[in-house]
């Protein structure tokens, strides 16, 4: 009798958990997709995550928030058991870093450009929330790096001033597959963090290096928003440098940054397609590209 009772409350504990963990994955809203071959995305809260689940380990891009690494895990394990072995860091905002220290921990090895760990230390000093120095990455490069991991060419490289200063695109150049973090929001508007290093024409600069690299069969996983095609970076290219382009000459005319927000016909093109229906509205674009093209004159 003892013992039935103990495996019935084993088999209550067991699928107690199970169900726990189903419930975390369903609250969270992440979605897992199957990109290509091994090649995987999460969608949902936070930047999009990519993971590799190769024979020996897994390789992931960007993890999102802290609290959502419970759901991330659930979500890799449910394609491979294997121990992630890499994490690359597209950039150093808290939605694409927040869940480092916890990966870290399940022995992750996060990789990086220089301006990456520099700008997370900075975090670290001023943040409310305690964050540990396994938070940090540990391989950080300059120009570009590769990692050979499933039988594959891993290349990473840095954008320079683009959506900041660390930014970095990956290509895994077997499957034709590229992660963009956040140099691409498909589209939408994109956040340029001009305090953080970023720029337009940098941001430009970044996706036309893109375009260098794909094809029309490459599958492009932007930093937010759905997976991509060359054509869809191309389209960002031609909305920004249209927006550059129109926001230099006005302000070259005198007009005044309330003056160009008031022209709606400016950017109707791109608010009929949604453009201004994601984090960043047609009204923070324009404060953007208006504030970067006063700092590329004053510097001239």
């Amino acid at each position: 009798m003892r013992t039935l009772i103990i495996i019935c409350l084993l088999f209550i504990c067991t699928t107690t958990h199970s169900i726990s963990q189903e419930d975390s994955a369903q609250q969270s809203g992440i979605i897992l997709k199957k990109v290509k071959d091994d090649i995987y995305m999460l969608k949902g809260k936070g930047g999009n995550v990519a993971f590799v689940a190769g024979k020996k380990s897994v390789l992931m891009i960007d993890d999102k928030f802290a609290d959502l690494t419970p759901a991330i895990l659930e979500k890799v394990k449910s394609v491979s058991k294997k121990p992630i072995q890499f994490l690359i860091n597209t950039h150093h905002h808290g939605d694409h870093t927040g869940g480092n220290e916890n990966l870290a921990n399940e022995g992750a090895l996060i990789i990086a450009q220089d301006n990456v760990r520099g700008r997370i230390s900075e975090v670290m000093k001023t943040s409310k929330t305690k964050m540990r120095e396994e938070a940090l990455p540990v391989i950080t490069f300059s120009k570009d790096i590769n990692i050979h991991h499933n039988n594959e060419t891993v290349m990473i490289f840095h954008v320079h001033n683009a959506h900041t200063d660390g930014d970095a695109v990956v290509f895994f150049s077997q499957s034709n597959v590229i992660h963009t973090g956040d140099v691409l929001f498909n589209g939408k508007y994109p956040y340029i963090d001009l305090k953080s290093g970023g720029s337009v024409l940098g941001y430009i600069e970044g996706l036309e290096s893109i375009t260098k690299i794909a094809d029309e069969n490459t599958k492009i996983i932007p930093g937010h928003g759905e997976l991509a095609t060359k054509t869809d970076v191309v389209k960002t290219i031609n909305m920004l440098t249209y927006l550059w382009k129109q926001i230099m000459f006005h302000h070259g005319s005198g007009k005044t940054e309330a003056e160009i927000l008031a022209m709606k016909d400016l950017t109707k093109k791109y608010d009929d397609l949604n453009y201004g229906d994601g984090f960043i509205t047609t009204e923070k674009i324009i404060k953007t590209i208006y504030e970067d093209v006063e700092k590329t004159r004053t510097k001239k």
